[in-house]
């Protein structure tokens, strides 16, 4: 962009990340009127945007209406960054925000855009950035969104958190335009753990799907997934009106209703019959398939109740069959809806 830079201003942005839902933000944060440089690790996602040809491998048919800069180079993708969004898969976090670190100036603002929980420690993805880049601002994006949805430019709404409720309006406002909408939130954890739980979930809720038990048994079960993610969510520290928000109720409707969701995908296969070794082996495991045992151990040093999370977990881990699993979690004891 031209003219010269005001201070706290964010005119350019580096994406991170070479997949579907970092292309589908580079397009959002271009239209926006940014400066967008985006890396990537395969030399081809690199060559095809740089060549204007958009994503094939990841958006076929899309095409980019915005002019956006690609790059194999992480310093030169992050060299006069304002900000950043990281949009790489979560368990992936602490290694990226670790090779983020050197190139990043104080005080830069990283956008986190994978939805998860670290595996190995159980910790937010933020906490995770604050541990491995200690002098970045961490932030967070969040909300229901599909990549191909947002590439075309169709209106989206998202909630955009940071600590500072001053950088998260000043984090909004960069990406903002008439077909994308971020809301700025103060609340980190309630907008992480929406997220990281409703891939769980999902993955439940497909496997209904999949075994073809219909619309109704479907919304009861997305229904006691939100009783679960808010108690979860509350023990943590999130506030409810983020749960019941954008980032929560919002993302959770969404990701348990589409096959567009990943984690719902998966789920489908499972009820269809597949196993998750084949998945596995077919290289299409979901993000909830890393969350859910991590999630339902959280719950449990919470004291807090968990029953489809902890299927979904015992299936994922071989320790139950996904028919005994669907029945128990539809024939548990009836009592007051609490």
């Amino acid at each position: 962009m031209s003219g010269q830079h005001q201070p706290g201003a964010i005119e350019r942005i580096a994406v991170i990340g070479g997949g579907a839902w970092a292309s589908a933000l580079a397009l959002t944060a271009a239209r926006a009127g940014r400066e967008v440089m985006l890396w990537a690790r395969d030399p081809r996602t690199v060559q095809a945007i740089s060549a204007g040809e958009g994503n094939p491998g990841y958006l076929p048919g899309i095409p980019f209406d915005r002019a956006i800069t690609a790059t194999g180079d992480l310093g030169m993708a992050l060299d006069g960054a304002h900000a950043v969004l990281l949009v790489t898969p979560a368990q992936t976090t602490r290694a990226m925000a670790e090779a983020l670190a050197p190139h990043l100036a104080p005080e830069t603002p990283v956008v986190l855009c994978a939805k998860g929980i670290e595996r190995d420690t159980g910790l937010l993805l933020g906490e995770v950035l604050s541990q491995a880049a200690p002098a970045c601002r961490p932030a967070v994006l969040s909300g229901p969104s599909f990549a191909s949805d947002v590439a075309r430019g169709l209106p989206t709404a998202v909630t955009l958190a940071a600590d500072d409720g001053d950088l998260a309006d000043l984090l909004s406002l960069a990406l903002a335009s008439a077909q994308f909408r971020p809301y700025a939130s103060t609340d980190l954890v309630g907008v992480q753990v929406g997220g990281a739980l409703k891939n769980v979930l999902a993955i439940a809720c497909g496997a209904v799907a999949g075994k073809g038990w219909g619309a109704s048994a479907l919304a009861a079960l997305t229904a006691r997934g939100f009783a679960e993610l808010t108690r979860l969510g509350l023990a943590l520290g999130a506030r409810p009106e983020t749960l019941t928000g954008l980032s929560g109720l919002g993302d959770l409707v969404l990701t348990c209703s589409s096959p567009q969701s990943r984690n719902f995908a998966f789920g489908m296969a499972l009820g269809e019959g597949r196993t998750v070794a084949e998945l596995a082996a077919g290289g299409k495991l979901a993000e909830g398939v890393h969350s859910a045992a991590i999630a339902v151990d959280l719950a449990a040093r919470h004291g807090i109740e968990m029953p489809i999370g902890t299927a979904v977990s015992a299936v994922l881990e071989g320790r139950i069959g996904l028919d005994a699993a669907l029945t128990g979690l539809m024939t548990r004891p009836l009592r007051r809806e609490a």
